[in-house]
């Protein structure tokens, strides 16, 4: 049978019907639509949320903990072979936090073809002095320059720029949260004392906000030079190496290798941040769910409105069999059907998706913790709209399928006797 007169027939039915049509059409459009505009929803959600840990954690940050000798002295005498030793109360080492041998480390980074840059860091646990109360907090001495290229710093500064803080000597950017439990300003002078007791003067040139308030209450910014001048240490004293690899996938193979070579311990981002992927993956998986439910709802619409067109057309489908046409062709003229409602309402739905997600990425959305954040955020991942589009025609196909498969069995010779 021509295809052309296949197409003819099918359209024929379909505008017959053209009522019912549009509704099975309405619901593949507006399942796609939501399916879309879910997706890219939650996929920029997700975003937002894991960036907020994300674009400031390291891809491998190397640093030294300080932990109990692996082997005691008692292991090491020869008076006692073969025995069993049981200690308690084991003390750890007695060695600073500094990473060494820095410099030969930093020489052996800047070779390695893997590696984006590093950031070298300094951090030292502070008090905070408000008069006669003191709050504990914490200072991190940084590279302005690096922090800002590897770990968009500046993003995350409010009321002040980074520069000032590398142009102002003995200046802090100070976290949003304990700058409120002080009550300072910018230019405003703050006193904060070490942990050996030694009490330092700081200028507030600005503001550290990273969007989680237990951070914001304790941490705080200054220069590596500053940091070292606080704890009295020469220069190429450093504490942490923050990494950014040129493919986070390779982050625990290299981090394991750093620690072998380096003799420092090493943690990769995907250990650190387990947690945030994981409910980055649940999030993804209740939209997507969520979405080919709809469409699954949308094409048991079209079975049930193609079933009854069968029950309706049985003297038409029996005058087509008669005429010459297969069951084959009958079933063709169903599935052509159904992939028309499928392609047309896909289609639609798509457009309509791509508008609604543009829709709702214009909306306002301003937090106090999320100050870079204005608007709502959508990821416009292609692959949402061709699975929205690829998962459209299966469902109205299987959708067709049952419905034609009955059509094409209908005997001819039956329905006419009926009549």
């Amino acid at each position: 049978m021509k295809i052309g007169l296949i197409a003819e027939v099918s359209l024929a039915l379909l505008t017959a019907r053209l009522k019912q049509t549009l509704i099975a059409a309405i619901g593949v459009t507006f399942s796609i639509t939501m399916f879309i505009a879910l997706l890219s929803f939650m996929a920029g959600l997700n975003d937002l949320l894991d960036n907020l840990i994300l674009n400031r954690t390291p891809h491998v940050r190397l640093y030294n903990e300080i932990l109990p000798s692996p082997v005691q002295p008692i292991e090491r005498s020869g008076s006692y072979p073969g025995a069993y030793h049981f200690i308690r109360h084991v003390k750890p080492k007695s060695e600073l936090p500094e990473i060494k041998n820095s410099a030969a480390i930093i020489q052996a980074l800047k070779k390695d073809p893997r590696v984006l840059g590093f950031a070298p860091k300094t951090t030292l646990p502070i008090f905070y002095n408000v008069g006669s109360i003191n709050l504990t907090g914490m200072i991190n001495g940084i590279e302005v320059d690096a922090e800002n290229r590897l770990f968009t710093f500046q993003d995350y500064v409010v009321g002040g720029q980074t520069n000032d803080l590398k142009n102002t000597p003995n200046s802090i950017i100070l976290g949003i949260g304990a700058a409120k439990k002080m009550l300072v300003q910018r230019g405003d002078i703050i006193q904060v004392t070490t942990a050996e007791g030694v009490r330092f003067q700081l200028k507030v040139v600005g503001f550290f906000q990273s969007g989680i308030e237990e951070i914001d209450k304790v941490q705080s910014y200054t220069t590596l030079a500053t940091s070292r001048k606080m704890l009295g240490k020469p220069a190429g004293y450093i504490t942490d190496l923050q990494i950014k690899l040129k493919d986070i996938a390779l982050a625990p193979k290299a981090a394991q290798e750093y620690h072998h070579l380096f003799g420092t311990e090493a943690i990769d981002i995907q250990t650190a941040n387990a947690q945030f992927e994981t409910g980055s993956s649940v999030r993804t998986l209740i939209s997507y769910a969520v979405g080919i439910t709809l469409l699954i709802v949308a094409g048991f619409g079209i079975y049930n409105i193609l079933n009854m067109m069968i029950y309706e057309k049985m003297d038409s489908i029996a005058i087509l069999k008669a005429m010459g046409f297969s069951g084959r062709d009958v079933n063709a003229i169903f599935i052509t059907i159904a992939l028309t409602i499928g392609l047309a309402g896909g289609a639609l739905g798509l457009v309509l998706g791509l508008g609604l997600s543009a829709l709702i990425g214009q909306i306002p959305f301003n937090t106090p913790s999320l100050p870079t954040v204005e608007t709502y955020p959508i990821n416009y991942n292609p692959n949402f709209y061709i699975i929205g589009a690829v998962f459209s025609i299966i469902t109205t196909y299987l959708a067709g399928y049952l419905p034609s498969r009955k059509a094409g069995k209908i005997d001819p010779v039956d329905i006419i006797r009926g009549k």
